[in-house]
């Protein structure tokens, strides 16, 4: 067979990607992600380019069209042309963009299915005129299979998570099946869109909002009793003036704000329910300040709402906790509340919760109540009819609440929640029954046949209009459980969601929202998300979404394949599912009765290493490491062989040992999996993939970027080598791919990586991405054997490639000039605090400087026999590197990082056009200073120095359009002298 080497296999517009990448994580509104909640998505941008140039021929696969370098590197930035549309935001539906991405992967097609002709199953896998379809074996929340097929491509979509595989339906399955046509609800009938048809699925979208109104309107007739009005009386206005404007009107609560309580450990107030409150503050936006008093009354206490600064502001952050974790102070006495005192009152079930604050709807902003009785009676009032009682497993690292006695998923919410949510879930069906009706009255066909059994006419779309009044029910859930918190910052004053992180953890003091306000988690605000993100689905080709068993499917047969695995331990998908499993499978059994069997989420099966499912920790890493390379070899053995298969995975390198260095269980294992299953590694891509604020700090082991791994069936003649012809390869191939992660110029060495030059990534993710050329070079091998003739293990193998890494950019040293270097070995033994000066001098003289000659550069301040380096904030505001006599690459560095600080990048900017080529090994000096500081845990100037590499896109674009005095003679960054 012959196989065309693939754009992702060669180059990226990597930037481009993502820049659209981190720009999506703040896109809302008609973003599919909104139609139900997901953890660790890929970006829409990202997944749409990867499976772009995946199917798409590099230009030196065609040599006779593109017969010289230069004519494959036109070719190529014509190519990333199309990627750069493609990945915008606004283009998501732009059916122009679109076509012409398509286009391009039509053409290549065509070529590959002329060149296998002959194969011998050409029939089958090499119709040139039906593009092979797409499979995902790991679907979770959709994003690959949504852009396959927004890129023309018929998607599969697969997945043990009956969550995941409901999403993909709403997406991939659902659209498809009723673009083009008009809503079916009467007053929408004769209306047509603002394109002057119902194009893709907004009729769909327009039918969501209609009967999405309807339950709300329905539900209010039910139980609006449970949701008074407060009245503003004189008497509450008396010490309010604030509240004058209100005396006499109704107002809509928007948030109920509650704290837990337990009896006082203190003899003297055992009789008391004591606060457990993390903060009294309500609103901390300057100038409109508000805080919850508590007024302590003989024996009890109650709460008063004030406005304005408190005069014990610490005391009004903090309310009554201590210190972090199930540690508070009684109320009454003062007195440490421990936290064993706590676990034991709530799992007693003598916890319970007392009304803080009100917040209302006022007319320009919220309004801060005082609790009054009637409305906490009224609370105590409802009585649910129904609670879901599947339990919450004992897993403090992702569920604290088991631990405070909420043992099940329906012990997370208020008794008015569930009858809320009760209340919604018993209109679904009345909803779809509605829906039916008049759908059969606006002549849509019907088959009798439900949307589980390929139902086209109006008993379908009646489910398929209940899956989306369904995922409404899984946002109220989410923004209506009694972990929720008020959110008081200045630019929110709003209920924080229950999976603020992924994780269920333990709150305090909760916030019980209005289903009917109009504020944030109501049910219309649920409802319009969805319609939203419904109207941006073209469904211009089919899909199709089931459950299945990623080592047994047979799915990927034929297909391109592209996957975002498990990634080991740090998600676990199918326990936090089933916070809104619950609640799916009450309203929509009907519809799915296999998808809806069980009672729980699947668990046994769900490859991800979880120690307190497997019994221990080996031997939850075994049970990954087979079950990924089962996963592994059905895509080695299925997917289509013209196309890589893609393979998104993110895990930090964290672990250290003496003997093999910085690994991880996550990667290695996950690694190991993939080479087991017989693929070599052919590219690798470093995207910037997660949230920008997820950077290293206190402990935190976040990542800023996935590594897309290329990868294609290792050669059946692949070599076996030694250890020492794997660490020479290494060594003579790593440093040139880790100068290109960096953007850096090209010392002469044999390694021809995948990046282009003026593509860099941040220095937080260097480590990762070095994995990727480094797995290249292994993976070329049938196998690597140590000196004792065995296997090289993943392991081992990750840690000669962490070594190289470090020795590479210890050799970058030499880049720097002899200050620079001096400074860089003293700020690895004592950062920025003060050194001997006797030390500082024998130092000096093996970098041949001198204390005094560093201090003449400006970089340190010397006396009393001390030595210190000075920080950002403390070199002059006014500096000039035109006039600088002794200008350092430290300095500059630190000049850069405090301009881009006080000055944004546009003062960055302005010395970058004066420093010249200087400017570019200061970035080079970044990434040697973020090793060191991320060695040693110093997280304030790891992530200093990450910034400004981050922000050189920007910086350098800022200079080039307003260049600045440059050093006479010296060539700048954009070809000046």
């Amino acid at each position: 067979m012959t196989t065309k080497k693939k754009l992702i296999e060669v180059a990226l517009p990597l930037e481009a990607i993502n820049i659209a990448s981190a720009r999506e994580k703040s896109i809302r509104h008609g973003h599919p992600s909104t139609l139900h909640l997901w953890w660790a998505r890929r970006p829409l941008a990202a997944a749409r380019a990867v499976i772009f140039a995946q199917m798409v021929d590099d230009p030196s696969a065609h040599p006779d069209i593109f017969p010289t370098e230069k004519k494959q590197e036109k070719e190529r930035q014509r190519l990333f042309r199309i990627i750069e549309d493609l990945v915008k935001w606004e283009n998501t539906t732009n059916e122009t963009v679109l076509q012409q991405a398509r286009d391009e992967i039509w053409q290549s097609w065509r070529y590959t299915c002329a060149e296998n002709a002959d194969h011998p199953r050409a029939k089958e896998l090499f119709d040139r005129y039906r593009l092979p379809a797409f499979h995902d074996p790991f679907a979770g929340g959709g994003a690959l299979p949504l852009e396959a097929q927004r890129l023309g491509l018929e998607s599969y979509a697969s997945d043990l998570n009956p969550v995941a595989v409901l999403i993909n339906k709403a997406m991939i399955e659902i659209p498809p099946k009723f673009a083009g046509k008009p809503p079916v609800n009467p007053e929408s009938r004769r209306k047509l869109d603002a394109s002057g048809s119902w194009r893709g699925a907004t009729g769909l979208a327009e039918d969501v909002r209609h009967y999405g109104q309807w339950m709300r309107d329905e539900a209010e007739t039910r139980i609006c009793h449970l949701y008074p009005k407060i009245e503003v009386t004189a008497d509450m206005a008396k010490d309010r003036p604030d509240l004058s404007p209100y005396t006499g009107r109704k107002l809509t609560v928007i948030a109920w704000l509650w704290a837990r309580t337990v009896k006082s450990p203190n003899p003297a107030f055992a009789h008391v329910d004591v606060p457990l409150a993390s903060t009294f503050m309500l609103s901390t936006k300057a100038g409109k300040e508000a805080y919850v008093e508590p007024v302590i009354e003989r024996a009890d206490y109650r709460f008063t709402v004030k406005v304005g600064k408190p005069k014990d502001a610490e005391g009004a952050k903090s309310g009554t906790k201590l210190s972090r974790g199930a540690n508070f102070k009684c109320l009454m006495s003062g007195a440490p509340i421990a936290s064993d005192y706590i676990y034991g009152e709530a799992n007693a079930g003598r916890i319970g919760a007392r009304l803080m604050a009100i917040v209302a709807e006022g007319d320009r902003g919220r309004v801060y109540l005082a609790p009054t009785p009637e409305m906490e009676a009224i609370a105590l009032t409802a009585q649910p009819e129904w609670k879901p009682e599947v339990a919450m497993p004992e897993n403090p690292r992702w569920f604290s609440p088991p631990l405070y006695g909420l043992k099940t998923y329906g012990d997370l919410f208020t008794p008015r929640q569930l009858v809320a949510l009760t209340t919604f879930s018993d209109l679904v069906q009345e909803a779809r029954e509605r829906v039916q009706r008049d759908a059969i009255a606006a002549s849509v066909p019907e088959d009798g046949e439900g949307l589980a059994r390929g139902g086209q006419g109006a008993t379908a779309y009646a489910d398929a209009v209940g899956v989306y009044m369904v995922f409404a029910i899984s946002r109220s859930a989410d923004r209506g459980s009694s972990v929720c918190s008020w959110d008081n910052s200045p630019k929110m004053e709003a209920l924080r969601n229950t999976f603020g992180r992924q994780a269920i953890p333990m709150v305090w003091d909760f916030a019980e929202g209005n289903p009917f306000s109009e504020s944030s988690g109501n049910w219309m605000n649920n409802v319009e998300w969805g319609a939203k993100a419904v109207a941006n689905m073209l469904g211009n080709a089919g899909g199709s979404a089931i459950q299945a068993d990623a080592t047994r499917q047979e799915t990927s047969s034929g297909k391109v394949v592209s996957c975002d695995p498990p990634y080991y331990d740090n998600i676990g998908y199918a326990d936090l599912s089933d916070f809104f499993y619950v609640w799916l499978r009450r309203s929509l059994k009907p519809v799915f009765p296999d998808l809806f069997a069980t009672l729980a989420v699947p668990k046994a099966e769900e490859l991800v290493a979880t120690p307190y499912r497997h019994g221990n920790k080996q031997k939850a890493e075994t049970f990954f490491l087979n079950g990924m390379t089962q996963a592994m070899h059905r895509l080695a053995e299925q997917a289509h062989p013209a196309f890589p298969v893609t393979i998104y995975y993110a895990f930090k390198q964290a672990e250290s040992d003496g003997a093999d260095g910085t690994t991880n269980t996550g990667w290695d294992t996950f690694l190991a999996a993939v080479i087991e299953a017989g693929f070599a590694i052919s590219g690798t891509w470093p995207m910037r993939t997660e949230l920008s604020n997820r950077m290293i700090g206190s402990g935190t082991n976040a990542l800023a970027s996935s590594i897309v791994l290329v990868c294609r069936p290792r050669p059946a003649n692949a070599p076996t080598a030694t250890r020492r012809d794997f660490v020479t390869a290494l060594k003579a191939e790593l440093p040139a791919a880790i100068r290109l992660l960096q953007g850096l110029p090209q010392r002469q060495s044999p390694m021809t990586y995948s990046l282009t030059p003026t593509t860099f990534i941040a220095p937080v993710d260097l480590a990762q991405a070095a994995i990727g050329p480094g797995m290249a070079v292994f993976t070329r091998y049938a196998k690597v054997l140590d000196a004792e003739g065995k296997p090289l293990p993943v392991r081992a193998a990750l840690a000669l490639i962490n070594q190289t890494l470090d020795e590479a950019l210890a050799k970058q040293e030499g880049d720097f000039d002899a200050d620079s270097r001096w400074a860089l070995t003293w700020f690895d033994q004592t950062g920025f605090a003060e050194g001997d000066y006797g030390v500082a001098e024998q130092l000096s003289k093996s970098k041949n400087t001198s204390v005094g000659g560093l201090d003449e550069a400006g970089i340190l301040v010397s006396r009393a026999g001390k030595v210190r380096l000075l920080k950002p904030a403390e070199l002059p505001a006014d500096w000039d590197p035109l006039t600088d006599k002794r200008l350092t690459h430290w300095e500059i560095v630190h000049q850069l990082i405090r301009a881009l600080e006080y000055g944004g990048e546009s003062a960055a900017a302005g010395l970058v056009a004066k420093l010249g080529s200087k400017a570019e090994t200061a970035r080079e000096l970044c990434y040697r200073l973020y090793t060191l500081c991320e060695r040693k845990k110093r997280a304030v100037e790891a992530m200093a120095y990450n910034g400004l590499v981050q922000s050189w896109p920007e910086i350098t674009r800022l200079a080039a359009e307003n260049p600045r005095a440059l050093i006479p003679g010296t060539p700048d960054l954009f070809g000046h002298e």
